[in-house]
């Protein structure tokens, strides 16, 4: 069971894992360096919890320890109990949702372990977004796909802006970075996988009729995302097999890459 300290002085070295976390260059260091992450919210919390990440220790208002009982019950580390105003002194901003907890990240996923068994991967290159990260993480999950990858550029997953988007995504869909030696590319190819650019070319087709393609023949795909403003690149694009785009209309060219995500994950679903 956690052990509850009632704390007043936000500069108690015993809250230094939540000290400042909008500063992303800080969290950096304490977080990826220190092997942690840091959930937001009760459901988050959680949900992390329930994927079997270890807590390290819980900050909470009074009123959210009821919520946590169980996950407080069988997690032997401490419970700093401080008011919603010492939180936000600490962390930098108004913790609205009255919660927060530091986890050890654990070992994660490799790219063998999300590919093995997969046929509908999403692959992101260069997104630095958090939020998009957690977006694209939570339409995979959500719309059934088996895995996402990243570029070794990528934003963190388990930053807590992505992780909180993501609503705990994150904890359960199977994701890892790609390396930076060789063409992952060509090895996704190599297990069976088609390699779905969406990008605006000329030489796009309709993601509606892709998505009839693979109805009419089942196959592995792996759908490409690129960053908002430069989109994928050329090196990518020349190693799909096909590219795609959502058609739009009334002077919109493109939708948010998150969003897009959506609009991918669930016309290419086989089960859709």
């Amino acid at each position: 069971m956690a052990t509850f300290t009632d704390i007043t002085d936000p500069a108690d070295p015993r809250l230094g894992d939540y000290v400042s976390l909008r500063d992303s260059s800080l969290r950096r260091r304490l977080e990826t360096d220190g092997g942690l992450f840091i959930a937001e919210g009760e459901k988050v919390i959680a949900r992390a919890w329930q994927a079997g990440y270890v807590p390290r220790s819980f900050l909470l208002a009074p009123r959210w320890i009821p919520r946590l009982d169980e996950v407080l019950g069988a997690s032997p580390v401490p419970c700093y109990v401080v008011t919603e105003s010492l939180a936000e002194q600490v962390t930098g901003f108004h913790v609205h949702r009255g919660a927060l907890a530091a986890f050890h990240r654990g070992d994660g996923w490799d790219m063998g372990q999300v590919v093995d068994g997969a046929t509908r991967l999403i692959v992101v290159e260069d997104i630095v977004d958090h939020a998009n990260i957690g977006a694209i993480l939570r339409s995979a999950a959500g719309l059934g796909w088996d895995g996402v990858l990243l570029s070794p550029r990528c934003a963190d997953p388990l930053y807590r802006r992505a992780v909180k988007t993501s609503m705990g995504a994150v904890f359960s869909l199977p994701w890892a970075r790609m390396p930076d030696q060789g063409d992952p590319l060509d090895d996704l190819r190599a297990r069976g996988f088609t390699i779905v650019a969406m990008a605006l070319t000329p030489e796009s087709v309709p993601l509606s009729a892709l998505a009839r393609d693979l109805a009419a023949a089942p196959r592995p795909v792996a759908v490409l995302l690129g960053t908002e403003g430069a989109g994928l690149s050329d090196h990518w694009l020349e190693r799909a097999d096909v590219v795609v785009r959502i058609p739009m209309s009334r002077g919109t060219d493109s939708l948010n890459v998150a969003a897009a995500t959506a609009i991918a994950c669930y016309a290419l679903n086989p089960d859709g």
